[in-house]
This record gives structure tokens, C-alpha cells and sequence, in this order.
């Protein structure tokens, strides 16, 4: 693709955690931490808490070896530009767009990601759930980890969702502080590449409602991965295990975007059920891919 050309790009959330969507079939596109970062950026670029690049696996060095499940890799960047594993709001705007773009038919897609092959169910015009995998807990003894915001600490537990979060349990959500920088989080050793942090609060029975500060995002309205880790350590805390007793349990999570609902089924593995929408379309100025850090990009 010419670096001249412009850039087509869509616009689109899950429970209002917000991704800018770069269409790139062929994998054509250099889109280095900087670039990423300008067209995350609210205020000079198109604004998103991540970005969503649509790349056929085939045609990507990460995902080839997915490209006989999956044909579309989901190649995601945090905000600040930093890859990520995985996203599971990203994920349902990812098979939205797809659907919409017609790539993808309504009912079950897959879709390759760091974290591997992810499976999900389209509605034509609703709900989008994913299969998220299973979560992987620290094994033996639980470590202890803890956080810590403004004088306030909490013990964490340590829960991985195909990326690393921390969930603390807290009597009020403001406790958590603005989270427009990183809690400290304890012992560092436990999350070599940096941790999500999830504060929870109880709503009800298994119904739940979180904060959350997504490592190179900040605090964002939503995080699917995290609500998934967010509900796993409730229902431990509460004393269900669906692979130790077989009976599949399900949670209400709240976001500051709207409303998740999250299944642990007994074999391990998580559905996490939520809204899709794509909100614009449009193309960017390439000058915004190569104009140097806070440089102004030029009209016409």
C-alpha cells in the first residue's frame, strides 16, 4: 500500500471500551507503537483505548499457524501502542465488524488472536458471545499479591485470561482512586509484563461490578479479559469451581460501560456474553501514520 494512500478505519465499543478498527486484509500497513499511540490519542488522533488491526492470519508471522482455524487474526495494540495477548471486548467488535463487512456470516466464527483461537457466536443483530478459554491460576499455595492506592491496600488474586490480571475486592469502588496511573501492585516478580488490575465490588448474589486499569490504557470503561478474571476469583471466593463440582456457574458483571454476563462452565471454559457496536467509518490522513510525536498533521 502506498504510504501516501489513505487509511481506512472504523470506530467501534463493547460496553463502551472503544477500538480503533484498521481494515489490512493483506498485512500491508506498518504500524509502529507511535503510530498506534496518534490514532488512540483522544485529542489529536481518533481516540480508543486500544486498536483493533484485521489482518487474515495467513498473512501474518503470529498467526499462520492458525490460518486452518481461523481466517482472521485480530492483531491487538493497547492505546499506548504495546501489543496485547487479548481483548474480549475486542473480540466481539472485532466479529462484529467482520460480519458487518461481510467477511463473516452471522453464528459461529472463529477468530486467531496472541492468545490462540478464539471461538464466537454472532447474533445478526445482537449479543456477542465468546469463548474465552480457560482461566489459568497460579499453581499450589495462591502467592500473595497485593495492591495498593492511596495509602489503601488490598489483597489480589492472580488470575490469567491469556493476559495477566490482578482483582482485589473492595467495600466502594472509589477507593480505587482516578486510576489514571498504574496501582502498585506486589510482589512485581508475579507480573514480569506488567498486570490489569480489577477493584470489586458485590452487587448481589453473583452479581458483581468493577474499576479496572488495563496496563498502556489507563482506566477504561470496560475490559472483557479483566470481567472474565473478575468473575473467576468471585466465584472461588464464593466456593464455586464448576471443574471440581461439575455444575456450571454464572455472574452478572457490571462495568462503568454497561453490563457483561459471564458463564464458568465445567469443563473450564468461559463465556463471556455482551454488546457489539460499530459506531463510524471514515479514513485517516496517512501523515498521522508518520508525522513525528506531537507534530501537527497537515491539511490536505
Amino acid at each position: 500500500m502506498s504510504s501516501a494512500a489513505p487509511v481506512r478505519f472504523l470506530k467501534g465499543h463493547g460496553t463502551e471500551n472503544d477500538f480503533v478498527i484498521i481494515p489490512d486484509p493483506d498485512g500491508a500497513l506498518d504500524l509502529p507503537a507511535a503510530a498506534v499511540a496518534r490514532l488512540c490519542d483522544r485529542r489529536a488522533g481518533i481516540g480508543g483505548d486500544g486498536l483493533l488491526r484485521v489482518v487474515r492470519s495467513a498473512a501474518h508471522p503470529e498467526a499462520r499457524a492458525m490460518a486452518g482455524e481461523a481466517e482472521w487474526f485480530m492483531d491487538y495494540r493497547n492505546a499506548d501502542g504495546s501489543v496485547a495477548e487479548m481483548c474480549g471486548n475486542g473480540v466481539r467488535v472485532f466479529a462484529r465488524h467482520l460480519a458487518r463487512a461481510g467477511l463473516a456470516e452471522a453464528g459461529e466464527l472463529a477468530v486467531a488472536t496472541r492468545a490462540g483461537v478464539r471461538r464466537v457466536h454472532l447474533a445478526k443483530d445482537g449479543d456477542v458471545t465468546v469463548r474465552m478459554g480457560a482461566a489459568r491460576l497460579p499453581a499450589g499455595p495462591e502467592p500473595s499479591v497485593t495492591v495498593a492506592v492511596g495509602g489503601r491496600t488490598w489483597p489480589a488474586r492472580n488470575v490469567n485470561m491469556g493476559n495477566p490480571h490482578a482483582v482485589a475486592f473492595v467495600a466502594d469502588l472509589a477507593h480505587a482512586g482516578d486510576l489514571r496511573t498504574a496501582p502498585a501492585v506486589t510482589p512485581a516478580a508475579a507480573y514480569p509484563e506488567g498486570v490489569n488490575v480489577e477493584f470489586v465490588v458485590d452487587r448481589g448474589p453473583r452479581h458483581v461490578a468493577l474499576r479496572v486499569h488495563e496496563r498502556g490504557s489507563g482506566e477504561t470503561r470496560s475490559c472483557g479479559t479483566g470481567a472474565c478474571a473478575v468473575m473467576v476469583a468471585a466465584a472461588r471466593r464464593d466456593g464455586a469451581d464448576p471443574a471440581a463440582d461439575g455444575v456450571p456457574v454464572t455472574y452478572t458483571v457490571d462495568v462503568p460501560g454497561g453490563r457483561l454476563v459471564i458463564t464458568e462452565h465445567a469443563d473450564g471454559g468461559i463465556e463471556m456474553t455482551g454488546p457489539a457496536v460499530i459506531v463510524a467509518e471514515g479514513t485517516v490522513d496517512p501523515a498521522l501514520l508518520t508525522a513525528s510525536p506531537g507534530a501537527g498533521v497537515p491539511n490536505g
